[in-house]
Formats: structure tokens, sequence, C-alpha cells
């Protein structure tokens, strides 16, 4: 027996086991009781947040508290209706933002849902899966490598199991455990295969109190948040110390305090996108929802991110490349060879060769050594377990072996990665299965062609499996006591079978996807290295010239074997997990953000160590799709590259609205800065108030429009990069192109009216005069925003290119940003307090040149960029999958560093 110690290394208390029940298990009529009386296996959730706090953390960020410092100085210096519209302002971006977190966060926890959860149990006397929430004392589990222990347990039976209990105890070793012991619910079974009561459900579990501290747990920031972070601050720092520059010169040119703090305050609330967060946040929840309609499932949000980023692939073959609809076709034992043909899983096939009578004692031999099966459901016969252990079992049905009756086993030695071989001793006969170089060298007596057969079999794309027995001596001479290594030696080969697995019909296309991004591709298997090289040059992944490596001879020195791995096409073949884990950290090191796919319990590690780690929805095990970012609901490779589609698609939308937002506050500035210029001589175009109406009243819904739109036809057709989201190209096209020209449009338009009225700085004006004057400067903001918001919609092309269709989100957008600068101009009240009139003719033709003027300012300097040494013609005009797209991004990865990126030819970046 083994003592349960706790996490902090202490005695651990044993889950009370229930009297084990009948190997037929519950009853339907039981657990449906049990179920109403100890309620589903659930672990506690957190307590919910009340909704008012919530809120008030919306209202009480770093943007926030700036702005409500504002309204509270502004208060005390008696102007009470500056203090009260800087308020309405901060309470109504918070409801925003307010809103958009929780529909961000029942949008997670609705594709949480979509992970599957399923349990195997022996109910009314035959095995069923369910619901893991379904569960409940006393029910009996049947649990294979790769299970995630759904509940607190009491092992009956088990064969060669270990179980890794990292995540309660954080040691990384594997446990043996055997019948009697426990199990705590949410560890993984690794190895071998068992039956076990389940003790506690739900609130009743161990890991019940551990989840409880877990929830008051806070997680560290994403690379994102944390970029944020830094432009949130550099802009905050800006805005304070340009808003106390204009307050010093304000007081220098002889300005009363009163209207020098007016102007500071004016100034900082101009450089303040209060809008940037709730944006952000939308869009990058409405890339993973996007995600999720194509069967790419995103555990978190900064996996988002991330896979735009991605640089290089590792692929496995089974299930990814191919259809994982293994077959049987023949069969070689030293009688002759055996070919069968069939469709699916029927058990009926078409037979053909010599030596019927020993392929199928082999088949026999081979399914007493599996665990799978087939059945039929309905018209349709499918497979239950592994896809290759149902073909084994088909290869048995169509070779004339009916199916045996469940035989008592004497002892399972269950599948392990590092022997490669599984085995079982049944009425004295050991029976073993697995890979030919794990099984060959360990016989005794073998026919002579098999080692040549091997090679040749794995050439033509097939996986082989070795198939031997050894007779074994009475219980008294103490083979039940031997170790696998010792007890499986001395074999006779009885054959091998030769399984197909066809690749996925639209896998070349996928793999020629990738390709075109810059993204290099290799594939990491465990199969026989001619068998994995069969299938990358079928589907075109193999590079030229040819690279297959075997795990086992990978090179020691880490930098060596990153230099090998670091080329487009190699296949890397009989890998262990410490292997795979070497080949994920040798190209991390080499500066790749690296995606790792993978549905095994040896997978495990080295998903957890890439920077996306992608797993198998319907094929993968527990241990997989727990340490994975990405989890596949198609078990697709072409999944995977829409997932890096639309990840790159998200950060742009990111880099998209920030420009939107940076180029509007340009122009809400510059009516300062030319004030302070000319020495406080020179009117000022806009107020306070009317800077507060253009940030929350036109300028949010066209960004949030900009974070909705869909990856550009041309995202896959450059190299990945990652930059920050504030980086040289954003500020010239912000500080140096659209910004500068939308401000002079604006200042334009006032001066128009101003000067036409006959104003000069020497005479006094009218009122109206300026009350006019400032409303075509508040006129032309609004139509350059309006006209900024398509120029963001692209990087590379103008507007006139994109198509209006793309999004429809923006035309809605701009639709109710003409109906609020109709309302603001228009309404006396609304016009009153913002401290403006409707434009005259001559003021409002001026604001309506902000359009083509931004627009045509953005599209030279498109073009000049195009025509820059290094990068190719335009691509084609982006409305075929909504227009706009561009680059991408990322501050870091989870481990790794370096940059694989900076411009990309021909490419877009926003």
């Amino acid at each position: 027996m083994h003592e349960e110690r706790g996490a902090e290394g202490a005695p651990a208390r044993r889950p009370a086991p229930r009297a084990a029940p009948a190997g037929a298990g519950l009853s339907t009529e039981q657990a449906a009781a049990l179920l109403l009386e100890h309620g589903p296996n659930r672990l506690p959730g957190q307590r919910p947040v009340p909704q008012w706090r919530k809120l008030l953390a919306e209202l009480t960020h770093f943007f926030a508290l700036m702005l409500w410092a504002a309204a509270a100085l502004a208060y005390a210096a008696g102007m009470p209706q500056l203090a009260a519209a800087i308020a309405v302002v901060v309470v109504v971006n918070a409801v925003f933002a307010h809103i958009q977190q929780e529909r961000a966060q029942r949008a997670a926890a609705t594709l949480r849902e979509l992970l599957p959860a399923e349990v195997a149990v022996r109910r009314d006397g035959r095995v069923r899966r369910i619901h893991a929430s379904e569960l409940v004392p006393g029910d009996l589990l049947v649990l294979e490598a790769g299970d995630r222990v759904p509940a607190d347990v009491v092992l009956v039976a088990a064969s060669g199991c270990s179980v890794d209990e990292s995540m309660l105890t954080g040691e990384s070793v594997p446990v043996p455990r055997q019948a009697g012991d426990s199990l705590w619910g949410g560890t993984f079974l690794v190895n071998g295969e068992a039956e076990a009561v389940v003790a506690a459900t739900g609130a009743g579990t161990r890991l019940a109190g551990i989840a409880a501290l877990t929830l008051r747990t806070v997680p560290p920031p994403t690379p994102l948040a944390r970029e944020l972070r830094r432009i949130v601050r550099r802009i905050a720092a800006v805005a304070l110390a340009v808003a106390g520059l204009f307050f010093i010169v304000s007081l220098l040119v002889g300005i009363s305090w009163r209207d020098a703090f007016l102007f500071a305050i004016g100034v900082s609330v101009a450089l303040v996108p209060e809008g940037l967060l709730p944006t952000v946040t939308l869009s990058l929840a409405m890339g993973a929802q996007r995600m999720a309609q194509r069967n790419a499932l995103v555990r978190s949000l900064e996996a988002v991110e991330t896979l735009g980023s991605t640089t290089f692939i590792c692929t496995d073959k089974t299930g990814t490349l191919t259809q994982n609809r293994m077959s049987a076709v023949e069969v070689h034992t030293a009688e002759g060879t055996v070919r069968i043909a069939g469709e699916g899983y029927e058990p009926q096939g078409e037979v053909d060769g010599e030596g019927l009578a020993r392929a199928r004692s082999l088949a026999v031999a081979a399914r007493a050594a599996s665990r799978g099966r087939t059945a039929r459901h309905g018209e349709a016969w499918v497979a239950e377990g592994d896809p290759m252990e149902a073909a084994i079992d088909v290869l048995a049905r169509r070779l004339g072996a009916a199916e045996a009756a469940p035989g008592s086993e004497e002892r399972r030695l269950a599948f392990d990665p590092q022997r490669r071989r599984e085995s079982v001793v049944s009425q004295g006969v050991l029976l073993v299965k697995g890979a030919p170089e794990s099984v060959l060298p360990r016989c005794s007596r073998a026919f002579p062609a098999a080692a040549g057969l091997v090679d040749e079999m794995a050439a033509r794309g097939l996986r082989v499996i070795a198939v031997a027995e050894r007779v074994l001596p009475s219980r008294a001479d103490g083979w039940a006591d031997s170790g696998a290594d010792e007890l499986e030696a001395d074999l006779e080969l009885l054959g091998l079978i030769g399984l197909h697995d066809p690749p996925r019909p639209d896998v070349a296309e996928v793999i020629a996807s990738v390709r075109q991004a810059g993204i290099r591709i290799a594939m990491v298997t465990g199969d026989h290295p001619a068998t994995a090289a069969a299938i990358a040059r079928e589907v075109g992944l193999i590079g030229s010239p040819e690279v297959v490596l075997e795990g086992a001879a990978l090179p020691e020195d880490e930098q060596v074997l990153g230099a090998l791995l670091d080329r487009d096409g190699v296949v890397v073949s009989r890998v262990s997990p410490e292997q795979k884990l070497r080949v994920a950290r040798a190209l991390q090191a080499r500066g790749h953000v690296l995606a790792m796919t993978g549905d095994g319990v040896n997978d495990g590690p080295a998903l957890q160590e890439a920077d996306i780690g992608v797993a198998m929805g319907r094929g993968g095990t527990d241990v997989a799709r727990e340490a994975a970012d990405l989890v596949l609901l198609d078990d697709h490779i072409g999944t995977v590259v829409a997932a890096i589609e639309q990840g790159r698609a998200t950060y742009s939308n990111v880099r998209r609205f920030l420009t939107y937002h940076l180029t509007d506050n340009v122009a809400e500035l510059a009516p300062f800065v030319v004030w302070a210029l000319s020495g406080g001589s020179f009117p000022l175009a806009l107020g306070v108030l009317q800077i507060l109406a253009l940030d929350i009243g036109t300028d949010l819904l066209p960004a949030l429009a900009l974070g909705a739109e869909r990856p550009s036809r041309n995202v896959l057709r450059r190299p990945p990069e990652r930059r920050h989201l504030m980086d040289r190209d954003l500020l010239v096209r912000v500080f140096a192109v659209m910004g500068p020209t939308e401000a002079l449009v604006e200042m334009a338009a006032f001066s128009v009216v101003l000067f036409g009225s006959g104003w000069t700085h020497r005479t006094e004006w009218s009122h109206a005069v300026l009350l006019a004057a400032s409303g075509a400067a508040f006129t032309a903001v609004v139509l350059g925003q309006l006209a900024n918001a398509f120029a963001c919609r692209s990087a590379t092309v103008p507007p006139w290119e994109q198509g209006l269709t793309g999004n429809r989100l923006m035309l809605w957008a701009v639709l109710a940003e003409l109906a609020a600068l109709a309302a603001f101009l228009f309404v006396p009240q609304l016009a009153a307090l913002l401290g403006h009139a409707p434009p005259p003719p001559q003021g409002f033709a001026v604001a309506l040149a902000a359009v083509p003027a931004v627009v045509l300012a953005d599209w030279v300097a498109k073009e000049a960029r195009r025509r820059r040494p290094g990068l190719r013609t335009r691509p084609a005009p982006e409305a075929a999958r909504g227009p706009g797209g561009g680059g991408t991004g990322r501050q870091g990865t989870r481990r790794s560093g370096g940059a694989m990126g900076g411009s990309t030819p021909g490419g877009e970046r926003t």
C-alpha cells in the first residue's frame, strides 16, 4: 500500500472507500437517485462578483481616475458644467466597458462548455460514456492512459498504472498506483488501465478545497495586457506633461489662472483615448468567438494574440494530417501474405492471399492484447476507443474470427511510450503487440523476411504492428512476479500487420497556405521514419533535400539540434516525450513562436512548453487538452491555420483602432497648440466640452467597428512579425500623415469663418461668429473621423478599393456618427451646452474637405511606403473576405525571445 501525502508532504486523508459494486456497476435508477442526493459532479464555482463592484472597477482605472481628478478640479475652479460633463463621460464609458466585459465573460463561459468532458462508466452491465458532471458516488469508472480522473476514487483493478499528481503535489514524476489505492480528482492516468469506484464527487473532493484557494489567486497579466498598460501609462504621462506645459504658458501670456486651468484640462482630455480599453476587450472576445465558429477553441484570450505571431508549426501525423480512420490492409506471416479490403469499420471485407488460418490466429492474438473494439450504432459501425485498436478488431472480424467473450486476464502490461509495446497474459500465454523495432529484438523465433518487410511496408506509408507470443511456464516458476523486460523476452513472432490511415484530402493545400504565410512546418511523430516520410511526401510536407530524423539519434548539443530543425519540412520520427520537449525548446531558442500539436499523454510536456499548445478535441486525451492553449474541435491541421489567420486579424484590429484613436487626438489637440503658439491671441477653436463630445459621442462607435474587421484576403500571404502595438510605422501614420491633415482642415474651417467675418488679431469678434467658427471646426473633426475610420481599415489599400460591404458595422457606425453630428449642431440645447453653432456654408464646405483630404493623404503615404526599397507591389484588393487586414505583432511570447519579423514584402501592416 502507498501512503497518500498532501501537497505539503503531510499524510492526506484517504477518501472513505465504498463497497465496490458488482462488475455491472450501478443501474440507471440508482445513479439517478444518487445524483439527486449528491448533486452534479462540479467544483464549487467562484462566488460571483457583484455587478456594482465590477462597475466600480471600470470607474476607477487609471484613465478614469485622471478624468475624475480633472472633474474635481474643474468644480473647485467654479466650472460645474465642465465638471458634470467630464463625470458623464466617465460614467458612460464605464457602463459601456462593463457591458463589453460581461459579454466577453459570457462568451468565454459558453466556449468552455464546448470542451469534451466525458467519462466511461459501467452502468446496467455495460460500458457507457456520460458527462463527467453526471458521476455519482458508487459509479464504477473505466480509466485509460491519458484520462483525467474526474472525481476522488479508489482503484478496484489496475494494470501498469502510474498517475501524474503534479497539480496536487508539485512532483512531476508519475506515481505508481495499484488496486486499493486512492486517486484524487483532477490527476491524470499517465500509463496503464484501471477500474475504480467513485468515493466523492463535486464539493466533496479534495480538489474542491484547492480550487477554493485557486479562485482567490490573481493571475499574472498577459503580454497584451502588459503592452496596453505600457501604452496607457505613456499616454497618461504625455497628457499630464503637455497639460502642465500649457498651464504654464497660459499664465505667462497673461491668461487668468482659471482660464489657464481650463486649457490644461482640455489638453489632458484631448490626449486620453477613453474608449481604448473596452474596444481591446471587444476585439479579443470577437476573435475568440470567430475561432470557435471555425472549430478552434481558444482557452484564453492571450492565445488569440499569440497565434498571430506563430512562426513554426510542429504537427503530429495521425488524425491531424491523416483521417485517423485506420484499417488493416495486409498481414504478413511465415506462411504468406493476406490482403484485406473493406469500407470503414464494417466487419465485412474482401480477403485474398495465403496462410489465412495463420493470419487469423495473429489477428486474434493482437485483439487480445488490445482494448479497442468496434460496435454498431444504428446503421453504422464505429470505433470505440483508439482507432488503431479498433482497426485490429475489424481485422479479426474480417478474417473470420468472431468476437470472443472476455477471458480471464492473469496479467496485463499496458502500453508504455518508452517500451512502445503492450502485452497481456491469458491462459498461460503472453501476447505482445507493438512497434517492430521494439518487438523484433525480443523475438528468438522470427521468419527471415520480417525485418525487410517492415522497411518495405513503412516505405509505402503503412503503420506496421508486430505481434508475438510466448508460452509461459506455470505460475509456480515465478513468472507472475517478473518485470516487463524479463517477461517480454524469448518471444515467437506471429507476424506483421500493415495499417493504412489515408491523408486528409485537403491537407496539401493547408500546408501550402502555411508556407505562403511565412510559417515553417515540421512533422513530429512516434511513427516509423519510413512511414512518416512517405506520408510527408504524399501531402507535400517534406522539404528538399529531405531531412528525416529519429528521436534517438537527435544531436545532444542543443544549438546543433536547433540549427538542424530550423528549416522547412523536417520530419522527426520515433520521438519520446522527452525528445519532443527538446524539439520544442530548441526551436524556441532559435527565436520561433512555436505551435505544437498533440493528442496523447506523452504530448503533454511539449504542449505545455510550446508558445501555443494545440490539442485534439475529438481524439485527444484529457492530458493533452489540459496542457493546450488551443483545442481543435475537428482535429484538423487546417483549423490551426484558420486560427492563426484570425489571430493575425485580431491583433491588426487592435492596431487599427489605436491608430484611429490617436489620429483623432491629434486633431483635438491642435487648437490648443495653435492658441499657445500665438501667445493666446488666436481664439481657441474647440472647447473642453466639445472634445468630450467628440471622444464619447462620435469617436467610439467607428473604433468598435474597426475592432470587428474580419481577416483580409492577404493576411496569410506574408511572413509573421512581432513588434510593439505602438511602433514607428503607427506613429508616423498618426503624427505625420493623418493627424496633421485632419488638424489642418479643422483649423482651416475655423479660420475661414473667422477671417470671413473680417476678424484680425487686433479686432474684436462677435460671440456669434466665434460659435459658428467653432461649429465648423467641430464638423471638420467629425468628418475627419469618418474618413479616418475608413482609411484605418487597411494599411495598404485605399478605401475605394476595399468595398463598403465587408464590414457592415462600420456603415452603421458612420450613420450613427453623422446622426450625432446633426444633433450636436442643430439641437439648440446641445449646441449651446457645447459652445458652438451650425457653421455657415463656407465653413461647412471647408469641413467637408476633411473627407477627401484625410483619405488622399493616407493613400499618398501608402503609395510612398509601397515604393520603399524591399517592398513589392501592393496586394490585390481585400474585399473577398472582409476588407482591411494587416499586420500582426506580439510583444513577447510565454517563454521565447527574439524576433522573426520586421517589414514584410508585399504584406499589410496596420
